[in-house]
């Protein structure tokens, strides 16, 4: 759970993700709408790319009241940064993601839902819902696994593997230094050849 959110075993009411239901009174039908931007939460993304802590997230959520608890949907925008899986520069990419949670009124899980394997989330005491789960699997399933550049990488240009690249003797890239000193002492081997693929 986000440093601050738990207030003695209750959700904190001034925690970013954390809002109130109070105001629809556990009448079914009553909605209403809450845009705002808060920070995003710590970790909030996969190894290679993610939102970074603090940064903003807007919401854009509608509420509504329904008989067995409070429905949330809506869009969560924000900005991945990463590392292209290619070249390993720095990637954004902008993010907007569609959340839809119910949160179950304590004791009034729906049959239906009951002997799910997924988690139930409820509406905590002071009628109090916590988003952060729910944001966090909706951006996490919408983030790439190999994030990439847009368009070609400038390392392709770099290494030659781009058609329109200039030819090259010398590795832009130190990285490749080592492979080139390799084929240096394999063209000065005492046999003079070389295996051609």
């Amino acid at each position: 759970m986000t440093k601050g959110k738990v207030h003695e075993g209750q959700l904190d009411p001034n925690a970013p993700l954390v809002i109130s239901t109070h105001d629809l009174g556990r009448r079914p039908g009553t909605m209403r709408t809450l845009k705002r931007t808060v920070p995003a939460p710590a970790e909030l993304g996969i190894a290679v790319i993610g939102v970074p802590e603090g940064a903003d997230l807007e919401l854009d959520l509608r509420m509504e009241a329904v008989m067995e608890g409070v429905l949330v949907s809506g869009t969560v925008r924000g900005t991945a940064v990463g590392e292209c899986g290619r070249c390993l520069t720095e990637v954004t990419q902008d993010l907007e993601v569609t959340l839809q949670e119910l949160f179950a009124y304590p004791g009034k899980t729906p049959v239906e839902l009951a002997d799910d394997e997924d988690e139930i989330r409820e509406v905590a005491q002071g009628e109090l819902v916590d988003l952060e789960p729910a944001v966090r699997d909706a951006v996490v399933l919408e983030l790439p696994f190999q994030p990439t550049c847009d368009g070609p990488c400038q390392q392709d240009y770099e290494i030659g593997v781009s058609e329109q690249a200039p030819p090259s003797e010398e590795p832009a890239d130190p990285r490749w230094a080592a492979l080139q000193s390799l084929l240096e002492s394999s063209d000065d081997s005492p046999s003079g050849t070389r295996e051609k693929s």
